[in-house]
């Protein structure tokens, strides 16, 4: 078994993870979830999907060729509410993931040492993986949150039901043993 292509695979098992949270709270949202902010300085799931497609198009882009700031960025137009639709902004949430997807299924063990920039900031091919890991699950962790919120108890939970833990921890075991 080599490391890194372990890594690769691991990672990409773990980004499409969060992809998943974020895909299965939008699908439980209406056109005006979206859009719903707490207040004036609050980011609305539509604002938030918005940022992350921005930043995953930046980053991954020309991902071991380039600055992962691209100079077509425009971060701070990110966060005006301008999205349309709810299927304008899957659109421009799936153009995000696919840059990602793409890209690390493009890389191979030994780019992980190899040194990219972001932001002018050196970083090796792991530490940006690592960081954008962080920053998309951490938005992600966002959307999931505002979307629980706005449907209440007709959320359908993307995790082990509350009251559940055991017959899932059950479930597990039994399946592990077969």
């Amino acid at each position: 078994m080599n490391l890194g292509n372990e890594y690769l695979k691991i990672v990409l098992e773990r980004f499409e993870s969060v992809k998943s949270l974020g895909d299965n709270t939008i699908s439980q949202l209406s056109e005006k979830d979206i859009h719903w902010k707490l207040n004036k300085t609050s980011n609305s799931i539509a604002i938030i999907a918005k940022h992350l497609s921005g930043n995953m198009v930046s980053r991954w882009s020309d991902f071991l060729t380039s600055d992962g700031e691209k100079s077509f960025r425009n971060r701070d137009q990110e966060f005006k509410d301008n999205i349309s639709s709810k299927q304008e902004m899957i659109i421009i949430w799936e153009k995000g993931w696919n840059t990602l997807f793409d890209t690390l299924n493009g890389l191979e063990n030994q780019d992980l040492l190899k040194n990219i920039t972001i932001r002018g900031e050196k970083h090796t091919v792991l530490e940006a993986i690592e960081r954008q890991m962080a920053h998309y699950a951490y938005h992600v962790g966002q959307l999931v949150y505002i979307g629980k919120q706005l449907k209440s108890e007709n959320w359908e939970t993307l995790s082990i039901p509350k009251g559940k833990s055991e017959e899932y921890l059950q479930q597990k075991l039994k399946k592990h043993r077969s």
